[in-house]
């Protein structure tokens, strides 16, 4: 009785220590896996990674909190921006809206949009920002949902290149086909393409609309607002943020709308690479000469962008620059922007090429100071939600959470209902901006290894980024 309540003792403690050998191992590897699943994608293969004495080092933690600042830098201008949206566009034609805004108007009374019936925004009764309280949620606009609804393509379908197909099927399952949409001119067209068997890029093929009803829609400003975010996918690379964006811009646009929008996607890949030490001032303005050697010389989004230039660099005012902006292209035709002579419902007032203008008014005039770039973004006129957004996405992202809060002087919500514009996205769409800007990482882990032949060190938390051709 004794030899078994003995062997019954020993195996007792040897159980014992076994289960406590068990429970601390897997104590630890729980705590590693706890560290890991924070930013690990399940759906990815992460590949062992020898590090080049060449290759950049990036904080993916750091990202992370950056990409958060992009989605409240953007929400932040993008709703700010729709106050005075269509509100000023010129006279020529038949619609007149009067005299532009200058800074004086900020905080004054808004004035009716040219489909406002006479009355105000409902948004806000004076121009001023718009925010969302933290017990509020942001509601999705076109200036946020198609690059949200491209973001979660990537993801679930595990690819760091979207294909035609992917679009199309993505675009069918989250954009209501009749009833209100939230979709303007060339997405509406892509959108109509697609329901009759159409895929990308011969939504925007201008042969192919040529003398149809959709003349013209490859020349507007829709890929300026749907693609800027592939520049954050591919950090201080633009050569592969320009190849990821290629066919999501192209499912839109062509020529200067799309030289326009690749404009956007190199400055938000090179907002990785510019020299903090710099002031924001100086980090916009060598963002934007880099991104305007794309430009090709003889386009006038070129000369567009040279023109304003020019007038920033010379003191001119804000309002006298965006005057002139008007006054060169919308009324002379200048440089080869004959959008007026094309007789298009409120003289092109979506085109890519004014609104083009107009953003690099904000973006130069702003000088990095994110407050002051939407409060320009949203006087200047014409589709004023859009540069807002633009250049508040960039600047946000920057900043980063933290900035982009100290910068206003308040916190916000962090929650956002892709819903309101878009469908059949999980969770009723509602969503956060830490869970979306976690979901970007994954997307740039991915790229790193398949685009850049980069690798990512998980216990380090970040990116081993390969320079261009090493």
């Amino acid at each position: 009785m004794k030899n078994s309540l003995k062997g019954l003792c020993l195996i007792g403690t040897a159980l014992l220590f076994v289960l406590g050998v068990m429970s601390c191992k897997d104590a630890n590897k729980k705590e590693v896996n706890q560290v890991k699943n924070a930013l690990t994608d399940p759906g990815l293969d992460y590949n062992t990674y020898a590090q080049k004495a060449t290759d950049k080092v990036m904080s993916r933690s750091e990202y992370a909190d950056k990409l958060y600042g992009f989605w409240l830098g953007q929400c932040i201008a993008n709703w700010t921006g729709l106050v005075t949206e269509m509100d000023k566009i010129g006279n020529i034609g038949e619609i007149k809206t009067g005299p532009f805004y200058t800074r004086e108007d900020w905080e004054k009374p808004d004035q009716p949009s040219i489909w406002g019936e006479g009355l105000p925004s409902e948004l806000s009764e004076n121009i001023d920002f718009v925010f969302r309280g933290e017990n509020e949620i942001w509601g999705a606009d076109d200036d946020t949902d198609i690059e949200y609804m491209y973001q979660h393509l990537l993801y679930t379908n595990k690819t760091s290149m979207l294909s035609g197909k992917h679009i199309k099927e993505g675009w069918l399952k989250h954009i209501k086909h009749e009833e209100e949409n939230f979709l303007w001119v060339a997405n509406q067209k892509a959108l109509d393409m697609m329901l009759n068997g159409a895929v990308p890029p011969e939504t925007s093929d201008p042969n192919i609309t040529k003398d149809s009803i959709y003349d013209n829609y490859h020349e507007m400003i829709d890929a300026q607002l749907t693609t800027e975010i592939f520049g954050l996918f591919a950090p201080s690379r633009p050569d592969i943020a320009l190849k990821m964006a290629e066919l999501p811009i192209q499912t839109t646009a062509r020529e200067n709308a799309q030289w326009i929008s690749e404009f956007y996607v190199i400055m938000y890949s090179l907002a990785s690479e510019v020299d903090k030490t710099l002031s924001k001032k100086e980090q916009i303005n060598w963002m934007a000469n880099q991104a305007r050697e794309h430009l090709p010389n003889d386009s006038y989004s070129a000369k567009m962008y040279d023109f304003i230039k020019g007038k920033y660099d010379e003191n001119i005012p804000w309002e006298q620059a965006r005057d002139d902006l008007y006054e060169r292209y919308q009324v002379n035709q200048e440089d080869g922007y004959t959008i007026t002579s094309k007789n298009i419902f409120c003289n092109g007032c979506f085109a890519a090429g004014i609104n083009f203008g107009a953003s690099i008014v904000s973006l130069l005039y702003g000088e990095g100071d994110i407050k002051e770039t939407i409060k320009i973004g949203a006087l200047a006129g014409w589709d004023s939600d859009n540069p807002t957004a633009t250049w508040g996405g960039l600047l946000g992202f920057m900043l980063g959470k933290e900035g982009v809060e100290e910068a206003f002087g308040r916190t916000f919500s962090d929650k956002f209902n892709i819903h309101r514009t878009r469908v059949n996205f999980p969770n009723d769409g509602l969503d956060t901006f830490d869970a979306m800007a976690e979901k970007g990482i994954y997307i740039i882990d991915r790229v790193v290894q398949e685009e850049m032949g980069g690798g990512v060190d998980l216990e380090k938390n970040v990116w081993y980024i390969p320079h261009n051709g090493e």
